[in-house]
Order: C-alpha cells, then structure tokens, then sequence
C-alpha cells in the first residue's frame, strides 16, 4: 500500500508518496488538471498505479489541507513573478 508521508527538508513538508520526492499535489495536478491517465502518469513518474491512486485518494480525503497548499503555491508563484528580472531592452 502506498505510503504518504512529509517530511520538513523534502519538498517543503509537502505531502509526497514514501521514498520519493513526488508530491500528491503534483500528481493530482497532472491527473485531474492535466488530464493524463493515472497509467501514463505512473509510466513516466516509475511509479506503481497504486502509488498514483494512492496519492489521489490522499489529495481527496485532506481537502482543507490540499487546499492550503494550492493556495501557497499560487501566492509564492505571484511572488516570484513580481521580483522576476526583465530582459534588458535591446540596444537601439
């Protein structure tokens, strides 16, 4: 059976399948908002299909929590955005 676990120094304490550096989250954002069947998602993740399902199910019974972390990400990826460098303008 799959194992779910976080750990502090892997992945930011994020939920993440055992022994990987996989997050539930990434897999349910390739799944569900991907739209990749959990088969190919396991094929190029060298994951089983239970360890994909595994992580769904996850995804589906913490949605508070699942939710909170969607949210941070969007606030550190508008974070990131705003201090982003801008190419230089070409020289004229």
């Amino acid at each position: 059976m799959t194992r779910i676990v976080r750990t502090d120094d892997v992945l930011g304490g994020e939920p993440r399948i055992e022994e990987t550096r996989i997050g539930v989250l990434d897999v349910y954002e390739l799944v569900i908002d991907g739209g990749y069947a959990p088969e190919d998602v396991a094929d190029q993740l060298d994951r089983s299909l239970g360890d994909v399902y595994g992580a769904l199910a996850y995804y589906y019974d913490h949605p508070k929590e699942m939710q909170q972390l969607r949210a941070e990400r969007e606030a550190t990826t508008a974070r990131l955005a705003d201090c982003a460098l801008e190419p230089p303008e070409p020289a004229q």
